[in-house]
Order: C-alpha cells, then structure tokens, then sequence
C-alpha cells in the first residue's frame, strides 16, 4: 500500500522533473522502484506468511519442549516421592521382620522347652513302668519259684531276703 502510493507520487515528479537533460540515474531509479514494488507484490505477502509460519512452528515447538520439561520434573518429583516412600515402608518391613523373626524364635524355643520337659516326663514315666514291670516279673519269678518249693519251710526273713536279693 505504502509502495503504491510513493510510486503514485514519485512517478509523475520523476517524469515532469527532467530539464531536458538525460541521464541515465532517474529512469535506472524508476525501474528499479518499479521491479522492487513489483517484486515486494508478488514476494512480500508469501515471505511474511513463511516467516509467521515458521515462527508458529518455533513458538509451538518451544512450548511443546517446555510443557516436556515441567512433565519430566513431574515426574522426577513424583518418583523421587515414591522412592522415600519405598525406603520408608522397606525399613518398616526390615523391622517387622525382624521382630517375626525374634518372635518365632521365643516361640520356637519355648515349645522346644515344652517339647524336652514333656520328653523328660514321658520317659521318667516309661522307666517307672518298666521299672513295675521289672518288679512284677521279679515278684513273680519269686513266687514262682517258691511255688515250687515248700512254702512253711521258708521263714518271713528268709522271703523278704530272697525278694531283695532278686530286686537288687
């Protein structure tokens, strides 16, 4: 528009200026106003929609590249969150498991006390049978034996001696 009118207004001035003399730099000016107007018609419009676009492009590129990097500190602040929390429940667990473990062992060794006393007792008990067995079969051996001899003739000492000599 600007161009338009400075050629409107240039050209006749240019054209009625002339004395009569010829040089060359007026009509080398006019053409070169012509072709630079002609050529700011016919380039200018598609070289400022290039450089628009590409500015577009560049601003939606740089804010692409921003809206990336404050995701990536998002996310850096969320797994270094995460990898707190991690260590927190990790140590909880390293406890708990310690305290189980402390736990089962007291509980191991208390039924392994149980285990041993109620094996004492089992076996105090089994040699007190075998020892009435043993005392039985003596008895009986005894009696047998005196069955077969003559009861009257053994006096209650010589019986109570036979008894303890057997027993022992």
């Amino acid at each position: 528009m600007l161009v338009k009118l400075l050629l409107i207004l240039i050209f006749p001035v240019a054209i009625f200026a002339s004395s009569g003399e010829h040089t060359d730099i007026f009509p080398r000016t006019i053409n070169f106003l012509i072709f630079a107007a002609i050529l700011y018609r016919f380039i200018a419009e598609p070289l400022k929609n290039f450089f628009q676009q590409r500015r577009e492009e560049i601003i939606n590129t740089l804010n692409s590249i921003r809206d990336k990097v404050e995701e990536s500190k998002k996310a850096k602040e969320d797994a270094i969150k995460k990898l707190e929390e991690s260590k927190i429940v990790a140590k909880n667990i390293i406890e708990d498991a310690k305290k189980e473990a402390t736990l089962i062992i007291e509980k191991f060794e208390k039924d392994l006390q149980n285990d041993l006393k109620n094996l004492e007792k089992y076996q105090e008990e089994k040699k007190n049978i075998e020892k009435r067995k043993m005392v039985k079969k003596v008895v009986a051996e005894i009696i047998g034996s005196l069955f077969e001899k003559d009861i009257q003739t053994f006096e209650n000492q010589e019986l109570v001696n036979i008894i303890m000599k057997k027993v022992a």
